[in-house]
């Protein structure tokens, strides 16, 4: 009995925090376009088919992440849902697992992949993602690849563009936590 109210106040949470936030109009219109162009615009180096692949290959993935996961509701009622074992997987590290690792099989020769986590030193839920910079620019200096922030449609920006979300180097934050452990 309390394993099942402890599930339902789960959820119940996650509905409450999720609110009836919306999918914005931008994100239910995919820009690849705009996505590869962002990209080739990050150094004059950049492969410009190099950067249609990436903006293709990120779109269409995230859209086949969401079936996968079977996402039928906001990203923190989904994330409940996995973390009750209602749902196989969608947490924002796996998205980024994911996508990462479908991103790697394109043996990038002009960009480079970097994993990046948010909200690590504060109260809010810490959120994981893939971001894309020119080869041998800093993470900074790349853009966000989201999937999961509207589950499975894809959300891009410049790093320092992002206004939700303070992005630091993924290696940087597990370094920071080994060592307050």
């Amino acid at each position: 009995m309390m394993r099942i109210l402890n599930r339902l106040l789960c959820v119940l949470a996650a509905v409450f925090l999720a609110g009836c936030v919306a999918v914005p109009d931008e994100a239910l219109l995919p820009d690849q376009v705009g996505l590869a162009q962002a990209i080739v615009a990050l150094d004059p180096a950049v492969d410009p088919e190099e950067a249609a692949r990436v903006a293709q290959i990120s779109y269409s993935y995230s859209l086949q992440l969401r079936e996968e996961y079977n996402v039928t509701d906001g990203p923190l009622l989904h994330n409940a849902k996995v973390n009750q074992g209602l749902r196989p997987r969608g947490l924002c590290w796996q998205w980024a697992d994911d996508l990462e690792a479908r991103l790697w099989q394109e043996d990038l020769k002009t960009l480079t992949l970097h994993r990046a986590i948010a909200n690590h030193d504060n109260i809010r839920i810490e959120h994981s993602t893939v971001v894309i910079s020119a080869k041998g620019d800093s993470m900074a200096e790349g853009i966000v690849l989201d999937p999961w922030r509207y589950g499975g449609r894809l959300y891009w920006s410049e790093v320092v563009e992002d206004s939700r979300y303070n992005w630091e180097e993924r290696a940087q934050v597990f370094a920071l936590k080994k060592a307050r452990q």
